[in-house]
């Protein structure tokens, strides 16, 4: 009978994380560009300042819609909250990913997650499966 040697916890331990890329541009990349830009420039042909006012203004632009789009997202998550909040009490129906379908009142919601999940007897449906809403 062979028995294999188990690595020690110190040697399992050891492996460098490995570092994921950036997959997207943002303000911090832009920058580094632009300073490396400015820094290579040939002192000759200096880069033309209406080319440096449109990259930051570019830039300007870039972290402003950065910001409208988090508040867009943040406006969009409140308002599934107050309308899963608002349907407790009433009849549902709903049809689920997997073809399922059902009807019940809603007892509950539950926000742990990006949906929120409103509660229909035993089963736990997400707000955007819900397909019809009747007072109880």
């Amino acid at each position: 009978m062979t028995i294999q040697a188990i690595p020690s916890a110190v040697q399992a331990n050891t492996a460098t994380p490995k570092r994921t890329p950036a997959q997207t541009m943002d303000s911090e990349v832009f920058m580094h560009l632009l300073v490396t830009q400015l820094r290579y420039q040939d002192p000759s042909a200096p880069m033309d300042t209406n080319q440096m006012m449109s990259q930051s203004v570019q830039l300007s632009m870039m972290e402003k819609m950065t910001e409208l789009t988090a508040g867009s997202k943040e406006s969009f998550s409140l308002q599934m909250r107050t309308a899963a909040a608002q349907i407790i009490g009433t009849n549902v129906s709903y049809a689920l990913a997997d073809g399922t379908k059902g009807e019940g009142k809603a007892t509950a919601v539950s926000f742990d997650d990006g949906v929120p999940l409103v509660s229909i007897g035993d089963k736990k449906v997400p707000l955007d499966s819900i397909t019809g809403i009747t007072a109880a």
